[in-house]
């Protein structure tokens, strides 16, 4: 298939394009071969393997955010993941485009088309800009780095949304006949992008990192982005001939692009480390004590079964009476303990003088 530049003529013949209803001629541009298409309850869902693609994108994007999110003290987590909600617009959009929830013959589809085409050219950008976070050309997470994304993804929305818009509806000097703009806000703009991307990052990894695992995250992604076109503009009919209109070339498209979405968080997963010290995790911190005064290894403390008591607290040498060092029981008054005076027999000190009596009460033969 020749692609021509400005032209969806021969990309729409190929692939069943969301705005290809909308372009070429005042019916559109039909696709030579598409999926089938499947009766539910009497209404006609289009690309029905697609949207199940869909489905499972959003539900993996919706995953590797929660995981982004847990990662506190991460470079570049909040600009991530705008682009991962972003994605994740676009995959709940296609589901009502491509499946025909939201007819091609409806007044509506054609500005949920331009939204689409905002959104998609908004991404990339997205994605574009998150490639040079890693710079800190603006420290990351600041309101400085935050809405500068924010605000130059929301200008090129505007701006293809504008374009779609103009070129779906005839005005502006656009015209769905020569839809130039759009070829470019919606082909050429995203394959720029990606460029820039994949090589920022390998600058990245070449020039500020010790590890270079990540570029192989970096080349698979990479592999499925390449994939993803050429399966959907160049073998997109082969497919729908070869399965008998089950699948298409749309069908490995939308997955090709989850799984290079997925490479896109397996490299900033690899290439971010969270700052233990700041984090909040659900493991507790194991805390080793080097303290050499605790340490020690003197004789234990309270007997049988007690701690080690340190060097430093060894009596051995002027300690040869006390309880701890294996002498009588000590006593608080008198320096007789209550063991001495109570117990042993029964045997005591006499205060009424005598010698050795009888303990307390006062021996019996003595009067008052």
């Amino acid at each position: 298939m020749g692609i021509k530049f400005g032209s969806f003529n021969e990309i729409c013949e190929t692939a069943a394009l969301v705005i290809c209803p909308l372009v070429g001629t005042e019916q559109g541009i039909e696709p030579t071969c598409y999926s089938r298409n499947v009766d539910v309850g009497g209404t006609l869902i289009f690309q029905p393997s697609t949207c199940v693609v869909h489905i499972a994108a959003i539900i993996m994007t919706i995953i590797m955010i929660l995981h982004v999110r847990s990662k506190y003290t991460a470079v570049g987590r909040k600009e991530i993941v705008t682009f991962f909600w972003m994605y994740t617009l676009i995959e709940l959009l296609a589901i009502f485009l491509d499946s025909g929830i939201i007819p091609t013959s409806s007044a509506v589809y054609i500005w949920f088309a331009a939204i689409y085409t905002g959104l998609v050219a908004a991404t990339y950008a997205c994605l574009l800009i998150n490639g040079f976070v890693g710079f800190q050309f603006a420290e990351d997470g600041t309101p400085l780095s935050l809405w500068g994304l924010r605000i130059s993804c929301l200008v090129v929305f505007a701006i293809s949304f504008f374009v779609g818009a103009a070129t779906f509806k005839n005005f502006a000097g656009f015209n769905y006949t020569k839809p130039l703009g759009l070829w470019i806000v919606y082909i050429l703009w995203p394959l720029i992008c990606a460029i820039i991307y994949i090589v920022s990052q390998l600058l990245l990894v070449f020039r500020t990192l010790d590890d270079r695992w990540p570029i192989g995250d970096i080349v698979f992604g990479t592999a499925f982005f390449a994939a993803a076109q050429v399966l959907m503009f160049g073998f997109s009919i082969t497919i729908c001939n070869a399965i008998k209109h089950y699948i298409d070339g749309l069908f490995f498209f939308t997955l090709c692009m989850l799984l290079s979405v997925m490479m896109v968080y397996k490299y900033w997963d690899s290439i971010t480390r969270e700052d233990l010290e700041f984090s909040v995790g659900s493991k507790a911190a194991v805390w080793e004590v080097k303290d050499p005064l605790l340490a020690g290894d003197g004789p234990p403390m309270g007997g049988a079964g007690g701690f080690q008591a340190p060097s430093h607290y060894n009596y051995s040498e002027e300690d040869t009476a006390s309880n701890f060092n294996g002498g009588p029981p000590a006593s608080l008054v008198g320096g007789v303990s209550g063991g001495q005076l109570y117990g042993q027999g029964g045997q005591g000190y006499n205060p009424y003088g005598g010698g050795r009596g009888r303990g307390y009460p006062p021996n019996s033969e003595r009067g008052y």
